[in-house]
């Protein structure tokens, strides 16, 4: 309110001078008995001047402030959003209510007055009520398993409201790999857009199987049996279609599965044409190859897609550990014995070897109880943990004594660590900041090596290379950048329209996979202007993680789901739909068992079936 009181005082400031000057040398003015000496002229234009400069230095300070409270409301917001999961709504109208950092009530008083004077009109403004950070922990989980070689699925991410961009702006701005340089930082993201808050689509018990073929149509069912009924033959466009699927899926090996139709048939993605929007039969494509143009086309899934050594099949649940938190960390054993999840303050460890109900054989007090446990990272050996989390912390715990013990901390500037990377020698341990730093940390000697500056926003999620020598980051600051290990530089810098949630490096190299607050989920070519983008996640794509195979990977999301996709170019695998956000996971070393984290304080281990 001042800010606009003191707008409304220059506007009248500049009015009186202007009429002022106007009565001074009008005709009718000179004619005026009050005469004034070109001093006293000067003297009043002077004090007109002083008063306005001093309105103006006042507005630019509150403008200042208001800037740097939005950037830091920013950087709390998406901690909110990705660890408060078990608050049923916040909204900024109720205020932000979070613990993770002292000054949370100037902050949230201070946000409308954020919202008015920098997002008048904004899409914030409009969705004050509706900022839900968790869905109905009541909706339903189910497993769908896609034996596609086709692009097209009866199910796409929401329209969202946002102006129409062109197929080369949908590809994420410019992504394409710039060289290191200096240059001046980029806006500060919006990250305050609300999130979209949809519940998934899939109806309770329902599974899907598009049709295998090249864009949308049928592959050869001679030689088949058919074994497979549809519930909905619609899915296809005639009853001859889904014979054709149900004998494609019985080539494939896969399990009979139930069809569906799309509960969301006019999805489209925002800004592409329609004729890319679906296959040849019609169904909506959801993986997009970007060549290095921008030009945005439905990817024709190669015949063995989902065959092959290394493809799995489908997933299933083989274990539920109540945390009692929100689980925002998680990690498994090479021996795949004992599986690590962090929640509020503690990490609680599991002997997931036997079968039957489960209770934790450890609990590891990490942090303060208030605050969040955002990684943990196992050492091959299984004998050391490091963790991380909001705190300025890293504590090195040791696992090989009877009673796990804290045998090192590493403290850091920033308050708070988002995500950890061990070096392939398991010598070296990188941590991303809240301040946009890396770290690197010396775990022999536990020691600060050094710092990797470039992020002008928190630092969010973190990868490395099998051989060591390139270091790969993402960042609120909506930039992936790679580092050169070596050297001590930045190699590389994608520029996308979103703020970077998780990512993973692909271990037999060539591509990185990125997950995005937009949803969309972009698998970049470390060389080349080369990339695919999926859209089969409705919401922030939360964490990501490669099979040690290389052939897949998996990503997770605010949307409840669990999505298993091929390498690169994005055909489902299977999906699986848990009953709140999930917002961390992990893949055994052997590829036989992903774990996840949800906001329903737990944690699911799955088997992975080839």
């Amino acid at each position: 309110m001042s800010v606009i009181i003191e707008h409304t005082g220059l506007i009248e400031s500049s009015y009186v001078l202007k009429s002022f000057l106007r009565f001074l040398y009008s005709p009718s003015g000179l004619t005026q008995p009050l005469k004034l000496t070109y001093p006293e002229t000067l003297d009043r234009i002077k004090e007109e001047f002083q008063f306005l400069q001093t309105q103006y230095h006042s507005l630019k300070l509150e403008c200042e402030k208001l800037a740097t409270e939005k950037t830091e409301i920013q950087r709390h917001y998406v901690m909110v959003r990705q660890t408060h999961t078990h608050t049923p709504q916040l909204s900024f109208a109720s205020g932000i209510r979070c613990n993770t950092h002292p000054n949370s009530r100037h902050l949230s008083s201070r946000c409308l007055t954020l919202k008015r004077v920098l997002f008048q009109g904004s899409d914030a403004e409009k969705s004050d009520d509706n900022l839900v950070v968790d869905e109905d922990p009541s909706s339903p989980r189910s497993v769908q398993s896609y034996s596609s070689r086709e692009n097209g699925l009866d199910k796409l991410p929401p329209s969202r409201k946002e102006p129409q961009a062109s197929p080369t702006s949908l590809a994420s701005s410019s992504s394409a790999a710039s060289p290191s340089r200096s240059k001046e930082p980029p806006p500060v993201p919006l990250g305050l857009r609300n999130p979209l808050a949809v519940q998934g689509g899939y109806p309770p018990g329902a599974f899907g199987l598009p049709p295998p073929g090249v864009n949308g149509e049928l592959a050869g069912a001679a030689g088949y049996g058919a074994g497979l009924h549809l519930v909905s033959p619609q899915m296809n466009g005639s009853a001859a279609a889904a014979a054709a699927v149900a004998a494609a899926a019985a080539g494939y090996g896969r399990s009979p599965v139930v069809g569906y139709e799309s509960p969301h048939p006019h999805m489209r993605v925002p800004g592409l044409p329609a004729s890319l929007q679906s296959t040849a039969s019609g169904k909506p494509a959801y993986s997009f190859h970007v060549s290095a143009d921008g030009q945005m086309q439905p990817v024709p899934f190669p015949p063995d897609a989902l065959l092959g050594p290394g493809i799995p099949r489908h997933a299933r649940q083989i274990h539920t550990l109540s945390h009692g938190e929100v689980v925002c960390a998680v990690t498994i054993s090479t021996s795949t014995r004992h599986v690590y999840t962090g929640g509020k303050g503690c990490v609680k460890v599991w002997d997931i070897s036997q079968p039957g109900s489960k209770s934790p054989m450890a609990q590891l007090d990490c942090l303060n109880r208030d605050n969040y446990i955002r990684s943990c990272k196992l050492l091959p050996d299984g004998r050391t943990l490091i963790v991380g989390g909001e705190a300025s912390t890293l504590s090195i715990w040791d696992l090989a004594t009877p009673t796990p013990r804290i045998k090192a901390e590493l403290t850091s500037s920033a308050p708070a660590c988002y995500a950890l990377a061990i070096s392939p020698d398991n010598k070296v341990c990188f941590s991303c900041c809240s301040d946009g730093n890396i770290v690197v940390w010396d775990l022999h000697n536990q020691t600060l090596v050094r710092q990797f500056q470039g992020h002008t926003d928190g630092a969010s999620c973190i990868d490395i290379s099998n051989d060591g020598t390139k270091l790969w980051t993402g960042g609120l600051d909506n930039t992936v950048r790679c580092w050169d290990l070596r050297e001590g530089r930045q190699l590389q810098q994608h520029d996308f329209t979103s703020q970077i949630f998780s990512l993973g490096y692909c271990p037999t190299g060539e591509w990185l996979a990125v997950g995005m607050e937009s949803s969309n989920v972009e698998v970049l070519h470390v060389s080349k202007p080369d990339k695919y983008q999926l859209h089969l996640h409705e919401s922030c794509v939360l964490s990501l993680k490669f099979a040690y195979c290389g052939k897949w990977f998996v990503s997770t999301g605010k949307d409840n789901l669990l999505n298993a996709w091929r390498t690169p170019y994005g055909s489902s695998i299977f999906q699986s739909k848990e009953s709140s956000s999930v917002l961390s996971c992990d893949i055994s070393p052997d590829d036989q068992f992903i774990v996840t984290g949800s906001g329903d304080k737990k944690a699911t281990v799955y088997e992975v079936i080839y």
